[in-house]
């Protein structure tokens, strides 16, 4: 297995390093591709979720990889032994001509690298949430809209049928208007201490760059690679890693984009861990939606942890006893779903309810989406002009519990009513590392 030596990769580091790294001129793009030629694409992030998405893509021109794990770049460069191998993605976009990006990391970078890869000219596709802050979603969405970037964000089931059927009973008018909707996980990515002990780094693992425009801090094997996703510094709790799945259903059926007031609570806010549990609430505004319809105010609430929306106490309603899933209170009833299934409820109500006939088209497949639009210019799904705007929902949740108050907000100008909430809207980067 071939992999980087320390001295090459200090050779092609110190470039990067030294200046930060710049948002560059695009190149043109070409108008329409042959859906026989292949892309070359570059991956930022080579094992875990990154595998994934790798897969999603394997059969285009894999012509660079990046990870700050050798480990896993080697095992990575032994399936596509052409590629260039790099560290720091920083090297990987300014030197490689890249057609598209594929940004697997840990949630504190996809920012950095989704910028920098826009900024050259590519099309990229990031895993979710699409950035760490607020302000980082808003910068990532406004410079994919002036690239006129072909993007896609990594909710791979939003390609799945089965939101499709309820997105079109919500928009259908089946429940009339819906005033409240629930999204809730049992998972609970929270808790715990930052470790005291200073672990030497590995011969194999670049910590510094894997920090990237975090605070610097000693290397400890507890946060590579998952368990970061506790760490404020680098993620955001389940509500970061889940919400954009489960949140993703709510937004595309209600037609919402911006929240004019959030709230959260949950256990003492610790400083260096996500919650182990919390409930978020964001408030959403009467609508239009592009067809013309109008939409009521609607409550969209979160939960993990193992919290349920207060339906499952409700004996008289019968609550299926299903895991994760989301449901949408309307005036005239129920509908409770998750990944594969949905069902209309009170049951006895809706027994012999026919559907309506399919209007959304089944995708083609998540990656298959960005592939295909790439090559005709076309647009995706889960755009980051779409995803943006639920990332930064999503992260208004963390904003609100980690202030410990609840805020107005004024998406136009990313202002919280509240300074306490404001503080936690953007980040300072470390030196070296520019937004």
């Amino acid at each position: 297995m071939s992999q980087i030596s320390r001295r090459k990769f200090l050779t092609t580091t110190t470039t990067g390093l030294a200046g930060g790294f710049f948002l560059g001129t695009a190149p043109l793009r070409p108008l329409l591709r042959s859906s026989l030629d292949k892309l070359d694409i570059g991956i930022v992030g080579c094992a875990n979720r990154a595998a994934a998405n790798i897969g999603g893509v394997a059969g285009e021109n894999i012509v660079a990889l990046c990870d700050v794990d050798e480990n896993y770049l080697g095992q990575a460069g032994e399936r596509f032994p052409k590629a260039t191998r790099y560290a720091d993605f920083r090297d990987m976009i300014g030197r490689e001509k890249l057609d598209a990006v594929v940004v697997s990391t840990a949630d504190h970078t996809h920012a950095p690298a989704t910028l920098l890869a826009l900024a050259h000219g590519a099309d990229v596709y990031c895993e979710k949430p699409l950035t760490h802050t607020v302000h980082e979603a808003r910068q990532v969405a406004k410079l994919a809209r002036q690239q006129k970037a072909v993007t896609q964000m990594g909710t791979q089931i939003h390609a799945g049928a089965n939101y499709r059927r309820v997105v079109e009973l919500i928009q259908g008018g089946v429940l009339g208007q819906v005033h409240q909707a629930y999204s809730w996980v049992g998972k609970a990515w929270g808790g715990g201490e930052r470790p005291t002990e200073v672990q030497p780094v590995p011969a194999h693992f670049h910590h510094d760059l894997w920090l990237g425009p975090a605070p610097a801090r000693p290397y400890h094997d507890l946060y590579h690679p998952a368990q970061w996703r506790r760490f404020w510094d680098f993620g955001g709790g389940t509500l970061g890693d889940m919400g954009c799945h489960h949140l993703d259903l709510p937004f595309w059926a209600l037609a919402l984009r911006h929240p004019v007031a959030v709230e959260a609570d949950g256990p003492a806010v610790h400083a260096e861990t996500a919650p182990p549990q919390m409930h978020a609430r964001w408030q959403f505004p009467q609508r239009i939606t592009p067809d013309g319809r109008s939409l009521d105010a609607v409550d969209l609430h979160w939960s993990d942890g193992g919290m349920r929306p207060p339906q499952f106490l409700d004996p008289d309603l019968a609550m299926p006893q299903w895991g994760d899933g989301t449901l949408f209170v309307g005036e005239k009833g129920m509908l409770l779903c998750d990944y594969g299934r949905h069902v209309l409820l009170p049951a006895d109500k809706w027994e012999g309810f026919e559907a309506p006939a399919p209007t959304i088209p089944n995708s083609i497949g998540h990656y298959q989406e960005w592939l295909q639009a790439i090559r005709e210019r076309g647009k995706t799904t889960c755009n980051f002009g779409y995803s943006g705007a639920l990332t930064e929902t999503v992260l208004l949740g963390n904003v609100a519990y980690r202030a410990g108050e609840a805020f107005d907000w004024d998406a136009g100008n990313l202002k919280a009513s509240s300074e306490r909430a404001q503080r936690f809207i953007r980040r300072e980067y470390r030196k070296d590392w520019v937004l």
